[in-house]
């Protein structure tokens, strides 16, 4: 066992701490010289350009295309839509300066104060001001919609207490900006998007998640309507993974994006906005992931396969080599990615370790003796069971394997959600649950009032009102006033 992976803390010993220490050692990202930021590192960057890539062709297949706008947005434009500014003023990083000098004094530069800016420019936090600003010079007509544009871009929102992936004051993501013509279409798009946010998280990240609509208090801010999807993590928190915002017109209104309807006559655009972060990467970890490191499911992890030969000198490394470069071509035409680890700089043992820390799905070693006995040993990331099999339709074995693996994953997950969610009746029920962690299915009164209450004395949230699920209407389990349904309620990271 790798010296890396003895110094792991278990989960059941510092969750939180085994979290931090899994990012590093399984090489996905470290902190940077920027205090919140970090450095993504390129096996981190290359599971993140999986999911990038999925869902890239996800969004084009529903008619969606990319474009790039502006890192740096004018205050003004902040200022048009008043409940979004509101929503993001504490977080922004405002850029007042265009130019340094030379320190009189000889240390270093210093900020010229004769460049100060006329407006100042604020780092984007989210885009949809400069985008709808934009908007404007696009659409004229019924004929310019719908606008169905996405950017992949980095947004900065400062943060204090930071955690890699998790929450850090600069993140990647994309964020989804549609035009519409009618309500109706807009909110189609809306839910068509948290659709598809929830098969990319239950068919590529093998996490089972909980569709709804969010309480008015934690809705995006500027947004009729914010739909969500919400994963359970190990520790019994709930993660956040997705959202899809209804905008109704209140961005169009604040930049006057209209259009000439088929009856000659002018409107308001309907508007949407749909996002997902690098956060993605921090519920992977934290799904899937166990006291021997990562553990990642196939459709996104790097290495699907890697292949470790067992040898004594050259000559045996290169009959297995001779006899594994087929295999290798094999696997590659079935689409699957495979790494045949020969460097000669590490030890077998070694390298398992260190494949098994970073999640590699499937584990092939082979020796001189496999050679002989025409077979090799399999072992599972998932399970960690090993299995002695013939060298013979191996392919289609590990093909296979794989695709057990990935629904392995998935329903274990999902027995571990379903097995946590807890319905209460009684607030001193929910109190005790809560501190135990889990998702608690409770009937609310509505109100805000008592929405609060809850945050402020357990430090539970309303998660979302789910899609599908129990409605039978009952009372709130404080104020005893009628709720139309139980919500979910959570702990949160």
């Amino acid at each position: 066992m790798a010296k890396e992976l003895k110094h792991l803390t278990k989960r059941s010993e510092n969750y939180s701490q085994w979290y931090n220490e899994l990012v590093v050692k399984a090489d996905l990202a470290e902190q940077s010289a920027v205090r919140g930021c970090m450095v993504i590192k390129p096996y981190g960057y290359a599971i993140w350009e999986k999911m990038q890539q999925t869902l890239d062709r996800m969004f084009k297949e529903t008619g969606v295309q990319n474009a790039y706008f502006p890192l740096l947005i004018p205050k003004s434009f902040l200022c048009r839509e008043a409940e979004h500014v509101e929503g993001f003023a504490k977080e922004c990083a405002v850029v007042t300066h265009y130019r340094l000098k030379n320190d009189p004094d000889g240390k270093g530069v210093v900020v010229d104060p004769e460049a100060r800016l006329e407006e100042e420019l604020i780092v984007r936090p989210t885009s949809e001001t400069i985008i709808w600003g934009t908007y404007k010079n696009w659409i004229h007509s019924w004929r310019d919609l719908p606008v169905l544009v996405n950017q992949w871009a980095n947004v900065m929102r400062w943060e204090m207490r930071t955690r890699m992936f998790l929450r850090t004051a600069e993140f990647l993501w994309q964020e989804g900006h549609c035009a519409h013509a009618t309500a109706e279409e807009s909110e189609a798009r809306t839910v068509q998007m948290i659709n598809l946010y929830a098969d990319f998280a239950e068919k590529y990240m093998a996490m089972p998640v909980i569709q709804g609509v969010k309480s008015e208090s934690e809705r995006f801010a500027g947004a009729l309507n914010t739909y969500t999807i919400e994963a359970l993590m190990q520790d019994g928190k709930a993660l956040q993974s997705g959202t899809s915002h209804n905008l109704g017109q209140n961005f169009a209104k604040a930049f006057d994006v209209t259009f000439v309807n088929k009856e000659n006559k002018p409107e308001l655009v309907w508007a949407n906005s749909w996002g997902v972060s690098t956060r993605l990467m921090g519920a992977l970890i934290m799904t899937h992931s166990d006291d021997n490191g990562l553990v990642l499911p196939p459709h996104l992890a790097p290495i699907q396969v890697v292949i470790v030969p067992i040898y004594k000198d050259n000559e045996g490394l290169k009959a297995i080599s001779d006899k594994v470069r087929p295999l290798v071509d094999e696997l590659r035409a079935k689409g699957i990615s495979v790494k045949y680890d020969d460097a000669d700089n590490k030890r077998p043992g070694f390298k398992f370790a260190d494949y098994e820390l970073k999640g590699v799905p499937v584990r092939l070693a082979i020796g001189q003796r496999d050679l002989e006995n025409g077979t090799c040993e399999i072992m599972r990331r998932d399970t960690l069971e090993k299995e002695t099999v013939g060298f013979d339709g191996i392919a289609d074995h590990i093909a296979n394997e794989l695709e057990d693996i990935q629904s392995n994953l998935f329903e274990k997950a999902r027995k571990f959600r379903d097995d946590n969610i807890y319905v209460v009746d009684t607030y001193d029920q929910f109190k005790e649950q809560i501190e135990k962690g889990g998702f608690i299915l409770a009937h609310w009164d509505g109100t805000p009032e008592t929405e609060e209450k809850i945050k402020a004395e357990t430090k539970a949230t309303i998660r979302c009102i789910p899609l599908e699920g129990d409605e039978t209407p009952g009372v709130d389990m404080i104020t005893g006033k009628p709720s139309k349904r139980r919500v979910l309620f959570a702990r949160s990271y």
